[in-house]
């Protein structure tokens, strides 16, 4: 007995016969194509949310040398408390606004 044939396909669109030639493309590295973009540094020992917002107090208020501190009062007090403590010192024109922020954050605290 010999094996049955196998069946053929038999095309029924003949017009839209897919060829197997690949578009030609100029590839671009990708060390080329980030460099187009502008990357902003980036801490990438910020892992929570409270370090990032610490760390944002202290760029908003101009104390860098104490980013710790700020980062230490995010996760420790409230979030609305800090906010309301820095939306007060940054309506203000004081020259140590860190001071400022310490003081009213003290007089937040004393109201609760």
């Amino acid at each position: 007995m010999s094996k049955p044939k196998k069946p053929q396909a038999i095309s029924l669109f003949s017009e839209f016969v897919v060829t197997k030639e690949r578009q030609k493309t100029d590839f671009i590295s990708t060390k080329d194509l980030l460099s187009k973009y502008q990357m902003s540094e980036k801490n990438t020992h910020i892992s929570h949310e409270f370090q990032s917002f610490g760390c944002y107090l202290a760029e908003a208020l101009a104390d860098k040398q104490h980013t710790s501190l700020y980062i230490k009062l995010a996760k420790t007090m409230s979030r609305g408390t800090l906010e309301r403590a820095l939306s007060f010192v940054i309506d203000s024109t004081a020259d140590n606004k860190a001071k400022l922020f310490m003081w009213k954050l003290q007089k937040l605290k004393e109201n609760q």
